[in-house]
């Protein structure tokens, strides 16, 4: 309940509340159902350890010195927690690993990272908005020499295309409660322009185009390293 509050605080500007009105945000965030009984995204934004209900609903860092699979990794960090931890730590371990140049300008230094941060956000957001919880695997998020893997366990759903998405035409949600707290957050849109900016942002920096796969049982979004 204390995350909870924080949550209120931070992002919906309410600060004082009692028993009776935590129910009800509760209930009209869909976090409780009419049973109180917490639901998918109440455990997942504000359980105390979300993984012991849904032990999939993590994500695997990889880092591999190669450009394959099969090689093993130089390094790797199964990250669980509250799904914005998560979030945060995933964008933390990318920080590691992804080359950042210093230039001069003037006489203040500028750091220019190899991939735009707001790529690297948007991607795994959206898969973590997007993942099909009911697939018993984690999102991996993999570094390789030449690029990053975003791997989201479950197919597009319904009427989703890649060929709609890299236009921006797509906007059907699978976890309307998550992306909605997303949203609050102010880590989404609401537009579902997530793939077509970052497609736009890659080939602004580095003239390279983003690779989108949809598997039998992921989906997989590249992004090349210049």
């Amino acid at each position: 309940m204390d995350s909870f509050k924080e949550f209120l605080l931070d992002y919906m500007d309410i600060k004082e509340t009692n028993e009776s009105d935590l129910g009800n945000y509760l209930k009209n965030l869909h976090l409780l159902d009419e049973e109180h009984r917490p639901t998918l995204a109440g455990i997942l934004f504000f359980g105390k350890k979300p993984q012991f209900f849904f032990q999939s609903a993590r994500v695997i860092c990889a880092y591999i010195k190669g450009k394959d699979l099969a090689v093993s990794p130089f390094d790797k960090k199964d990250i669980t927690g509250r799904l914005p931890d998560i979030l945060e730590n995933t964008q933390k371990y990318l920080n590691l690993f992804l080359r950042e140049e210093h230039i001069i300008k003037g006489f203040e230094p500028e750091i220019r990272r190899e991939i735009v941060p707001a790529v690297l956000r948007e991607a795994v957001v959206n898969a973590v908005a997007h993942k099909d919880y009911t697939v018993g695997a984690p999102i991996r998020v993999i570094i390789y020499e030449d690029r990053v893997e975003i791997r989201t366990p479950g197919k597009l759903p319904n009427s989703v295309t890649i060929d709609s998405m890299r236009i921006g035409g797509s906007h059907i949600l699978r976890n309307p409660t998550i992306y909605n707290l997303l949203y609050k957050m102010g880590m989404v849109t609401d537009l579902g322009s997530g793939v077509r900016r970052i497609i736009t942002l890659v080939r602004a920096h580095s003239q390279k185009e983003v690779l989108l796969q949809e598997t039998d049982n992921e989906f997989i979004l590249t992004i090349p390293r210049p």
